[in-house]
């Protein structure tokens, strides 16, 4: 890694550590097995934030026979009127109501569930405020924007036994299970070496030209920023270019990706109850490596919607994993497709139908029915909290230029305080 890259990044941490009345549904409570639930079967659903992701997440859920849509919170006038002609056509009527405060949502009591899909910077405050309102959450992902968040997350859900899952959808896609299976059961023999695809990683601390705020009723820009630090409103930012912002991104881009592909790697070496112990990074990789001495490489690409060159398949789509063992190893992405590195392995595995990465079904069924049986969900906190710590130490292993170890058991860094410090962030007071 060169000095001037080090430099780089340590001037930027040098400057951000010193800014140290509806149609009413009845809650469900009982729920009926029916195909055609009556409406006090229904789990009531209420929506944070409505951007593209949750557009794609929400035509999903429409979908579920037990699952009521009945309101929708954004800060944006247009995204909330786009949510609410996306619901009742759906329901072929016009009851959908909609708010500007997602806290006017979380105050009603016909409410059960919560989907938050805001950008990074709000996932873990508006998923705690909902598990205190006695909401249960899906929330995309990443759900926490620095470690201190997510430890906040997951203890908020253990105290208060609310239902939670990470928008870590891929542990619901068949073809990402079978490789995990592969790598349980025993096919590719004793597991070696891990492989994650990730964004390569970036910071920047630069604010866009300053243009007039917007009124609130169009655009509430205080409430849009919420716990990120103030900085003057631009439209790029509300039109989603928030993205590679330190103040508003989560793990300088590492968790876009890595919060998926790290996650399955945390599966497949069956370490959903720890995390790598140490992070080194290069120009052009990290290295987390696990305490039974296991590597895995969360691996830079360049284009990662492009041409992946040698190093990975590029017809199996985005957020590609590798898992090898002594057999051989395994490999899959958004396609849907698996590959393999020998006939003997091929020979030994199945492949379910195709299914694509981004698909969010059957991870949605998964948190409605455990809505129902207040069960943990496949993505649970704990595995959230394991899995996104992991990836902002990879990240601020990149960010700091050195090697750091983690102790899984304390999520701190050994001998390291300005990496412990860099575990949080400053909350801006929003209200």
């Amino acid at each position: 890694m060169s000095q001037h890259s080090i430099s780089q990044r340590r001037q930027f941490l040098t400057t951000a550590a010193a800014i140290t009345a509806a149609p009413y549904l009845v809650s469900a409570k009982a729920f009926a097995q029916s195909d055609a639930p009556a409406p006090s079967d229904k789990i009531t659903l209420g929506v944070i934030g409505i951007g593209p992701r949750c557009t794609y997440d929400l035509t999903a859920m429409l979908k579920l026979g037990d699952v009521q849509c009945v309101a929708i919170a954004d800060v944006q006038q247009s995204r909330r009127d786009a949510g609410k002609k996306l619901v009742d056509d759906h329901y072929g009527n016009q009851d959908c109501k909609l708010y500007r405060d997602f806290r006017e949502l979380l105050a009603r009591d016909d409410i059960d569930a919560v989907i938050v899909a805001t950008g990074d910077r709000w996932h873990a405050a508006a998923s705690m405020l909902a598990a205190e309102a006695g909401k249960d959450v899906y929330s995309e992902k990443p759900c926490g924007i620095t470690i201190g968040d997510c430890q906040k997350l997951a203890d908020t859900f253990a105290r208060t036994g609310r239902v939670f899952q990470a928008g870590t959808q891929r542990r619901s896609v068949p073809n990402f299970r079978r490789a995990v299976e592969m790598a349980h059961d025993g096919t590719l023999g004793s597991l070696q070496k891990l492989e994650a695809t990730v964004y390569v990683p970036t910071l920047d601390n630069n604010w866009l030209p300053a243009q007039p705020t917007p009124d609130p009723a169009i655009c509430d820009w205080n409430l849009w920023l919420g716990p990120a630090r103030w900085r003057p409103y631009n439209e790029k930012y509300v039109q989603g270019r928030w993205r590679g912002y330190y103040d508003f991104d989560s793990g300088a881009r590492l968790l876009d990706w890595g919060a998926h592909t790290l996650d399955l790697c945390q599966w497949a070496n069956q370490a959903d109850d720890t995390m790598p112990v140490t992070y080194q990074a290069s120009e052009n990789n990290i290295t987390c490596t696990y305490a039974n001495g296991v590597p895995l490489i969360l691996d830079f690409l360049p284009d990662p919607f492009g041409d992946r060159g040698p190093r990975w398949i590029t017809r199996l789509g985005t957020c590609p994993v590798r898992f090898t063992g002594s057999n051989g190893s395994v490999e899959t992405g958004d396609s849907g497709e698996i590959v393999v590195s020998s006939e003997d392995l091929a020979r030994n595995m199945t492949q379910d139908k195709q299914v694509r990465g981004l698909d969010v079904t059957a991870h949605a069924r998964n948190f409605f029915d455990c809505v129902k049986d207040r069960s943990q969900t496949v993505c649970n906190p704990t595995v959230m909290r394991r899995s996104h710590i992991a990836c902002h130490a990879a990240a601020l292993a990149w960010m700091l230029g050195r090697k750091l170890t983690l102790d899984p058991a304390t999520e701190t860094f050994v001998n390291d305080d300005e990496a412990n410090r860099l575990r949080h962030r400053p909350s801006r007071e929003w209200s």
